[in-house]
């Protein structure tokens, strides 16, 4: 029972923190929005931090449920470890596509 509090206080600080880690374009990213045309580059700009954000929150939602189905199957430590690591990565990739639209997606294919 304490592992499940101690992963449901990290999992509410990452879902806490996420917004604050998304909120800023690596130096990638800025350079795409300066190459994209004038009247795009706010766009850009908000296609890229969504989906930047789509992917943490992604990240975090696969991380927990991994490690909530390693702690209801019974699972010792590495193994739920393991299911959050596996959750964590399905959810970055699935979260990735499903933070932005289509219209997004036209403008970042536009853009590239």
């Amino acid at each position: 029972m304490k592992m499940a509090r101690i992963l449901a206080a990290v999992v509410g600080l990452s879902v806490a923190a996420s917004p604050v880690l998304a909120a800023s374009l690596n130096s990638k990213d800025r350079a795409r929005v300066a190459r994209a045309a004038p009247r795009d580059r706010d766009d850009v700009r908000y296609c890229l931090l969504k989906g930047k954000q789509g992917r943490d929150k992604g990240t975090v939602i696969g991380a927990a449920g991994g490690a909530g189905v390693g702690l209801l199957a019974g699972g010792s430590v590495g193994e739920t470890l393991l299911g959050a690591g596996a959750g964590a990565l399905a959810g970055r990739v699935i979260g990735k596509s499903e933070g932005t639209n289509s219209v997004c997606d036209r403008v970042l294919a536009r853009n590239r």
